[in-house]
């Protein structure tokens, strides 16, 4: 089974009330990379400058990362966003958006990429997510995809064209909320689904994540930790470990997207404590082995009804 990864390679540059990274690489397509190729090799589709280091290449190439659909401008700058934290956490200040290279892309699916069964489009322009869609000649087995606030205010015509073509559909609660103009988010999820997506993944930050399907709910918890230094990608890591367990599994079923939601959420939390794909590189399968199993310790528990 094939899985392609889209969406930035960038340049982030964090503050939060824990430290500050200074420039260093981020962007969706990163992270879920990062995190995919623990489970499955990855073909990627993105943009960089000429500035994107090539050691970042190869530490994803060696990894499994196909770089045949990365489109490197050589006169250009990558992608870069500045943003500052708040002390909850879950609220940021952007401070700069440079898209650069990124302003006016338009990715080329390479001949090899065409087996694709698994899809995950990271969050850029619904318009661009369809043109990925769209240059596939067959319909992958499962395609999901994120998106932001952003879209819903700017081109919200484009993304509902966009929903109609995917399987799943991973936001988090604001966005759910304005999406569907739901505040209950079982509402919320019903709203959307009407839009197109089979499965509705909300996710909630430091309070876990929600599965909808057909009438259907689960929900996992976030794992409580100690420390946490920077937010930035945890989305994306989530998205890459879901995605990830789905592809290594070739099983689609709202059961296994439980299990998918667990793995998401375990990969999430590693991701969070430290600053960019810093934690992501450490991580071995015996370390998520031993993360997952906390997760089902958190939520496992006996109950005598009387």
């Amino acid at each position: 089974m094939s899985l392609i990864v889209f969406g930035s390679m960038a340049f982030d540059d964090i503050e939060t009330p824990f430290g500050k990274s200074n420039k260093i690489v981020g962007g969706a397509a990163t992270y879920i990379a990062w995190c995919a190729t623990n489970f499955i090799p990855v073909k990627q589709v993105s943009i960089i400058g000429g500035d994107f280091p090539k050691e970042e290449l190869d530490a994803l190439s060696s990894r499994g990362v196909s770089m045949e659909g990365v489109q490197v401008k050589k006169d250009e700058k990558s992608f870069y966003w500045s943003g500052r934290y708040h002390l909850d956490m879950n609220t940021r200040d952007t401070l700069v958006t440079e898209l650069n290279a990124a302003g006016a892309f338009q990715p080329v699916l390479p001949d090899s990429y065409q087996d694709c069964d698994f899809l995950m489009l990271g969050n850029w322009a619904p318009q661009v997510q369809l043109n990925v869609i769209e240059q596939l000649k067959r319909r992958p087995k499962l395609i999901a995809m994120d998106t932001m606030n952003f879209w819903m205010d700017t081109a919200m015509s484009d993304l509902e064209k966009l929903l109609t073509k995917v399987d799943v559909l991973l936001v988090n609660d604001s966005e759910a909320r304005q999406l569907s103009g739901q505040y209950s988010l079982v509402k919320a999820a019903a709203v959307i689904a009407r839009m197109g997506p089979k499965y509705v993944v909300i996710k909630k930050g430091e309070h876990g994540a929600l599965l909808f399907n057909d009438g259907h709910v689960f929900f996992a918890p976030a794992l409580p930790l100690e420390d946490v230094f920077d937010p930035t990608g945890a989305g994306d890591t989530f998205a890459g470990g879901f995605i990830g367990h789905l592809a290594r599994t070739k099983d689609i079923s709202f059961e296994n997207m439980k299990t998918a939601i667990i793995v998401g959420s375990a990969m999430a939390s590693f991701c969070v404590e430290k600053f960019g794909t810093n934690r992501l590189r450490e991580i071995t399968k015996p370390d998520i082995d031993s993360r997952i199993q906390q997760f089902v310790d958190l939520v496992n528990f006996d109950i005598a009804l009387v």
